[in-house]
């Protein structure tokens, strides 16, 4: 387990990176904190990030619909919903996670630390929810809108300009039809996690060939990202 002096490093070294000190140090700690971390260290009874990934998901999602919904007032509802799905996913969230090097800053438990837990994306994006949840719960809404229109600025403005592709399946489809006759499937082979936090696995298969698996918070997410994962098969 780490020491309270290095958690303490740690959380001073990544306020001044985001530019944003807590009132709270404790929110921050929490949302840093992975729940592979809590269960190797049981009997500290140390809070983990997933409530606070869930609170921040919901803040994500009001602050892009709302800057959206201010700043594109020619956009029908249907182009607002397309762009703020490129926004807030998965992939996004990650890209963010990795401009601010979070996950040297995560406290991961030495299993998932060894599997590569500081590079996964499910995991990054998690905790970049997380932390936003935190920050709105220590300072409220105008502070969380702060950080996310600051660090996902780039990703906004690319999604509005049409810049960013994240219609995988579209794609893929538009690629195997020119290629085969063959249906395109796609399965849940697992769900991961409690009803309020759940993850969806999702493989997509030609026939009885499999492209491509893929994981999100929603199944249509899963099957983008396990359209994404074929494409890289089939469109060589």
């Amino acid at each position: 387990m780490m020491s309270n002096k290095n958690i303490k490093k740690f959380i001073k070294e990544f306020e001044e990176k985001i530019g944003y000190k807590f009132n709270n140090e404790d929110y921050l700690l929490e949302a840093l904190t992975h729940s592979s971390y809590a269960n190797e260290n049981k009997k500290n009874n140390i809070k983990y990030n997933e409530r606070l990934e869930f609170l921040g998901d919901s803040v994500l999602s009001i602050v892009i619909s709302h800057h959206l919904f201010i700043n594109q007032k020619d956009l029908p509802e249907g182009e607002l919903t397309k762009v703020r799905a490129n926004i807030v996913c998965e992939e996004s969230l990650s890209d963010v996670a990795k401009s601010l090097n979070l996950g040297k800053y995560l406290l991961l438990g030495k299993g998932e630390e060894v599997t590569g837990g500081r590079e996964r994306i499910s995991i990054l994006a998690d905790a970049v929810e997380a932390i936003i949840g935190a920050i709105y719960l220590d300072r409220g809404l105008k502070e969380a809108t702060e950080f996310v229109l600051s660090f996902m600025g780039d990703i906004i403005q690319d999604s509005i300009k049409g810049k960013i592709f994240r219609d995988y399946k579209t794609h893929l489809q538009e690629i195997l039809q020119s290629k085969t006759n063959e249906k395109i499937y796609y399965n849940v082979i697992e769900e991961i996690g409690p009803d309020h936090n759940k993850k969806f696995v999702i493989e997509v298969k030609l026939g009885n060939e499999i492209l491509g698996k893929g994981q999100g918070k929603s199944k249509k997410e899963a099957e983008q990202m396990a359209a994404k994962k074929a494409l890289k098969k089939v469109d060589n």
